[in-house]
């Protein structure tokens, strides 16, 4: 079988559950789920970017990076490089305050990360089939998620399965192209183990940073400019396409999350 055109590194920065404090503990009122997305012709360069940022940091080799364990004078010149990379990226933030039937992604675990999965992958399958180079691979996506140790990766291959059935019935609820995305070429694999990983983290955990209030009412948006070039555009356009707000625009959650404001640096 000819090799896929492009690789697919997803991970998450934030959690999944729905306990807001009025001291700003509890669950984070942000999720992100974020897609690097590279040509396999340039797969290796992030290996490079990796090594290169551990001999800068002076990490040991091999050693994994997780971008909130670094410190902010480290993660700099690492969210630097990562925005220099031959990538695009896609990421779905999610304002849960905002949600207006919570009770049904707490009563079913793990939906809200399904639920962004579908978001996710609808725009890397529009990338990735607008960008295609024939005699570049077969024209589909390796996709690997960082793997979480107690969700079942087999389900997600399902639920891919159900949308692309639903898309030839309802192509306009369900827009993941079936003829980038196939569910048998998605797989996890422990966030230590591969550099792209590593990048998807901190493209998620970057942007998390941006929109993420910790308990002294700030945020720290300083990453993002570095993440600008990588997103996906489509039309000059980043909203809906390299990000994608939900449950609300832009504009609405603005009033509702004045810190969503700082994204403007990315438009």
């Amino acid at each position: 079988m000819m090799e896929s055109s492009f690789v697919v590194y997803i991970d998450e920065s934030g959690d999944e559950g729905f306990v807001f404090n009025s001291d700003g503990s509890g669950s984070s009122r942000w999720f992100a789920l974020s897609a690097a997305i590279v040509r396999r012709s340039n797969d290796l360069k992030m290996v490079s970017c990796l090594k290169e940022v551990r001999e800068l940091l002076g990490k040991p080799h091999k050693t994994p990076l997780h971008f909130v364990d670094l410190k902010h004078e480290q993660r700099v010149p690492y969210v630097r490089r990562v925005g220099e990379l031959p990538l695009r990226s896609v990421s779905i933030l999610i304002y849960k305050p905002a949600i207006s039937e919570p009770e049904k992604f707490q009563n079913r675990k793990y939906l809200l990360y399904r639920y962004a999965t579908r978001m996710l992958l609808e725009r890397v399958s529009w990338l990735c089939r607008d960008y295609r180079n024939d005699g570049e691979g077969d024209g589909f996506a390796r996709i690997i998620f960082s793997n979480r140790s107690n969700m079942s990766y087999d389900e997600i291959r399902s639920y891919l399965r159900l949308l692309l059935s639903q898309s030839e019935n309802t192509p306009q609820q369900v827009q993941v192209d079936r003829t980038v995305i196939d569910p048998s070429r998605i797989s996890s694999i422990e966030h230590s183990r591969m550099a792209g990983l590593q990048v998807a983290d901190a493209i998620a955990s970057g942007l998390h940073f941006g929109v993420k209030v910790n308990r002294y009412g700030e945020t720290e948006p300083s990453y993002l400019p570095y993440l600008k070039q990588t997103l996906y555009r489509r039309q000059k356009s980043v909203l809906g396409y390299g990000i994608k707000l939900w449950p609300e625009d832009f504009a609405t959650l603005k009033t509702k999350a004045p810190e969503t404001n700082n994204l403007e640096r990315l438009l």
